[in-house]
């Protein structure tokens, strides 16, 4: 994926060293929006197509039963501040990845269990950073083009369903949360610049280049998405969480090249966000993302394109 986002939440903030990182949405946020898992409502009318719907009631979950432990007390068990499991598709690409964000208390191991019980993820912390703990984690998968691995191939791997993250603190203490993986996934957005339509090749040697081109101010505007892909995934409801803008900039400095990076995220009411003048001061040329992170089960869509100012 070309663009990726940052861990640190970075609402009109120009990164001045040109740090390719990625850019995630901040823990506090996800946390007040609440991104982890909620029961949607019910689906105003019928489409003729099954709908994904998640309560504590109605999920049932495969797989060998785990024995009951009598020392094992949930109440015990601390839950982390963040737990998230997604699915992340580049629209423009063409690829998928499995994502994880987890936050909380300091720990010395962690793992992560599929709905069938199968162990993802086994991290055990050794030596000094033992003693000092980690306390937040980041992973995303690899995300090969659908000609390797189909969105079918990909669903395939990872049952929808309850993940656990389970964890041991510097204390001994268990931590322990769940969180929802589902196979639905937000239609991408389809956004315009200066009420111009996205360009859809961005390659300048491509014979099919059509860069935008257009003036300041730069408003980037999108209509609100409230349905599922109509091409990968499942059908279900969606429901926005938060949009993300990620405006790139390529730059020369004392001879050295490094990518200026301009990002924000808003309310899932947004349709329009208008770039900051010291942004477009900076180059003619720049490249942006608009994503959108589905509500239910967390699951984001990013589109990539270009625009050049004249």
């Amino acid at each position: 994926m070309a663009m990726k986002l940052h861990q640190a939440h970075q609402s009109n903030l120009i990164d001045p060293i040109g740090s390719t990182r990625p850019l995630l949405i901040a823990p506090a946020a996800v946390a007040a929006l609440g991104l982890l898992f909620a029961a949607p409502p019910a689906l105003a009318g019928d489409t003729g197509e099954p709908v994904r719907q998640y309560t504590q009631s109605n999920l049932s979950l495969s797989g060998p039963v785990r024995p009951i432990d009598d020392d094992d007390d949930d109440e015990d068990e601390i839950p982390f501040d963040v737990a998230d499991v997604y699915a992340e598709l580049n629209n423009t690409d063409g690829d998928l990845g499995f994502h994880a964000l987890i936050d909380g208390d300091a720990w010395k191991r962690l793992e992560i269990e599929d709905p069938n019980e199968r162990k993802l993820l086994n991290v055990n912390v050794r030596g000094s950073l033992r003693k000092q703990g980690l306390t937040e984690l980041f992973f995303e998968s690899a995300e090969p083009p659908f000609d390797e691995l189909t969105p079918e191939e990909f669903f395939a791997r990872f049952a929808e369903g309850e993940y656990e993250i389970e964890g041991k603190t510097l204390d001994g203490e268990e931590l322990e949360s769940t969180d929802l993986f589902w196979h639905v996934m937000p239609a991408p957005a389809e956004p315009t610049v200066n009420r111009q339509a996205m360009a859809e090749v961005c390659d300048e040697g491509d014979p099919n280049y059509d860069v935008t081109v257009t003036g300041s101010p730069v408003t980037i505007a999108w209509d609100p998405v409230t349905t599922n892909h109509p091409e990968i995934g499942a059908p279900g409801e969606i429901i926005p969480a938060l949009y993300q803008v990620v405006v790139e900039a390529e730059l020369e400095v004392d001879g050295e090249e490094f990518t200026s990076v301009f990002s924000v995220e808003l309310p899932p009411d947004a349709t329009a966000m208008t770039i900051p003048q010291e942004v477009i001061e900076l180059s003619d040329s720049f490249k942006y993302e608009v994503l959108v992170k589905e509500k239910i089960g967390g699951n984001q869509v990013a589109v990539e394109s270009c625009f050049i100012i004249e």
